[in-house]
């Protein structure tokens, strides 16, 4: 756990948690900048259109995080009204948080591979680690979040795609989705399932290789 790290490698622990700071950060000022440019500045008028973490962070969720690996920012708040395109809009918006994790990714990635000749890719090097991690904790996030299950982004994109008739459905899932998310979670934890681990597991090993 986090706090076990901090007391034992304290610099990597604050390190971990630089990281965790911006893969929030930007994934949440992500959809206040595309509400934003989509013509609703709901987040705009809420101070969610900035890079400072404190606008973002949810406290109960940051610190969840950091004791069960489980936790949730702040959520951005927007007025599908004020959009052109209210499903098509509300998708991209969705989509844009997990997008600005995934290209983090590709540019720590780079970043990473820039750094091959002038250091050892050892995890003892701070350096190195926080870049390893900007790309684990960027690239889980992003997979993570386009899960098509309420509260999650991916099931904005997913009532885009449904035609109109889904509608009771759509009402019914986004009351009940956090429920089941949650039960998941726990379930594959008890039960020892592997289920998201096996899935993050998969991605990270790709971008290793």
């Amino acid at each position: 756990m986090f706090f076990e790290y901090l007391h034992e490698q304290p610099l990597f622990a604050i390190i971990t948690l630089l990281g965790i700071i911006y893969a929030l950060t930007i994934h949440e000022f992500s959809h206040a900048f595309a509400a934003t440019l989509l013509g609703d500045h709901t987040a705009k008028d809420d101070g969610r259109l900035t890079l400072n973490p404190l606008a973002h962070i949810d406290f109960v969720g940051f610190l969840m995080l950091l004791l069960v690996n489980f936790g949730w920012g702040k959520p951005v708040i927007f007025n599908p009204r004020n959009l052109k395109n209210e499903k098509k809009d509300s998708a991209i918006i969705a989509f844009a948080g997990p997008l600005s994790n995934i290209i983090s990714t590709i540019i720590f990635i780079g970043i990473l591979k820039y750094c091959v000749p002038f250091f050892n890719l050892s995890l003892s090097n701070p350096l190195i680690y926080f870049l390893s991690y900007l790309i684990i904790i960027n690239i889980i996030l992003a997979i993570f979040n386009l899960i098509p299950i309420p509260p999650l982004d991916g099931s904005k994109i997913l009532f885009a795609i449904l035609p109109d008739r889904f509608k009771n459905f759509e009402i019914s899932f986004e009351q009940n989705g956090p429920y089941i998310l949650i039960g998941l979670l726990i379930l594959d934890n008890v039960l020892n399932l592997g289920i998201f681990n096996g899935l993050f597991n998969w991605i990270i090993n790709f971008i290793n290789n």
